[in-house]
């Protein structure tokens, strides 16, 4: 198999991966593509190489450059934006965990909590079975994010960052 095939492999298969994490498949491929480049790539290259469209290429572009996974560079007399995709992996996996974590882990938390807090200590089975639930989920919910503060925190901890290589 040579690099372009691998390369498209790759993109196609981020793409999918990607529609499992919750984030569209477009998002996916541009990251990907980004990803295996070394070299920053401008919008209508993007675009050729995925077969994306102009609004569907910037609208992912603004929305990886917000997750900070992508900067953007200008080239001196050149009036085109070029885009380069961070490639430590570590900062990579920090960046998207802080994101999800903001984006998903915390509006869980305050939800469930909310909820827990309103819920009554009624005798009624069903009202106990669902503070039973709301108070088994705002656990695991605290347990997620404490495995995220975890993680984010193995990134800047050399010795935690070793054991978890060892792991794998």
């Amino acid at each position: 198999m040579n690099i372009e095939e691998i390369r498209q492999q790759f993109v196609q298969a981020w793409g999918v991966l990607g529609t499992s994490w919750g984030i569209s498949r477009s998002m996916a491929q541009v990251h990907a593509l980004l990803l295996l480049s070394k070299n920053e790539m401008s919008t209508e290259e993007i675009m050729e190489d995925l077969k994306l469209s102009r609004g569907n290429v910037n609208m992912v572009l603004r929305e990886l450059i917000s997750w900070n996974l992508l900067y953007k560079q200008t080239k001196p007399g050149d009036r085109k934006e070029y885009f380069i995709a961070e490639h430590d992996i570590w900062q990579i996996a920090v960046r998207i965990i802080t994101e999800r974590k903001k984006r998903e882990i915390m509006p869980a938390r305050q939800t469930v909590k909310v909820l827990l807090a309103n819920a009554s200590d009624a005798n009624d089975a069903e009202q106990k079975h669902i503070k039973q639930m709301l108070g088994d989920l705002n656990s695991f919910i605290e347990q997620m994010d404490t495995l995220s503060e975890l993680l984010l925190k193995a990134e800047k901890n050399a010795l935690l960052k070793n054991v978890l290589k060892l792991m794998s």
